[in-house]
């Protein structure tokens, strides 16, 4: 009788220590990438912000569109237009010459500006914006356009209107000398026909 209760007690011990056991084995274990590697971001590619002109000389009087892309969405773009008068020829190029050989200094000229020389532009969103400017200043004109934390540049060459020729004396001069020499020649050939035409009334008439 008492080695029956010695038995049943060591049984009911052995299964109470093998429930934990047991259903510590039956729980799931998390995998180690789901705790030490957490899911890595896609990589990020900046978006290259530029400024650009649809023509890169223009004459005075004409317009121009700018075309910015890169920019954030739906901000405003402040464009500001810096302008560098038209150098003068280089040292050691020759000047211009007129027809007789005398030679023609040539400086930059000086105009004011009546267009704006800071505007701003509202981009979309996907970034982007279109300007038009008219340029009222003849030079080489950088436009800067700035963002809140982007800027892009771009360049614009303006020229004068184009201008006719102007008559000057010295184009008059060889037109005239010409046409002088031309009346002379023809004056001649005239007296020499005369001449011509003389002796032979005089031979018609010897015979």
């Amino acid at each position: 009788m008492r080695l029956s209760r010695i038995i049943m007690a060591l049984t009911v011990g052995l299964a109470v220590v093998a429930v934990p056991t047991a259903a510590g084995a039956a729980a799931p274990q998390p995998t180690p990438s789901a705790t030490t590697d957490p899911p890595q971001p896609p990589p990020y590619t900046p978006q290259l912000t530029s400024l650009t002109v649809n023509r890169p000389t223009i004459y005075l009087g004409e317009t121009v569109v700018l075309t910015g892309t890169g920019f954030r969405g739906n901000e405003t773009v402040t464009i500001s237009v810096t302008v560098t008068p038209l150098a003068a020829p280089a040292r050691g190029q020759a000047p211009a010459r007129r027809s007789d050989g005398s030679t023609v200094a040539m400086a930059p000229v000086a105009y004011q500006a009546s267009a704006p020389l800071t505007f701003t532009a509202r981009t979309n969103a996907q970034g982007s914006f279109t300007k038009s400017y008219r340029p009222s200043v003849t030079g080489l004109l950088t436009f800067t356009a700035s963002g809140r934390d982007r800027s892009a540049s771009a360049e614009l060459r303006v020229l004068d209107k184009k201008q006719p020729l102007p008559v000057t004396g010295d184009s008059i001069g060889t037109p005239m000398k010409l046409g002088g020499g031309l009346v002379g020649a023809g004056a001649i050939m005239l007296l020499l026909t005369l001449a011509w035409r003389r002796r032979q009334r005089l031979g018609g008439v010897a015979h």
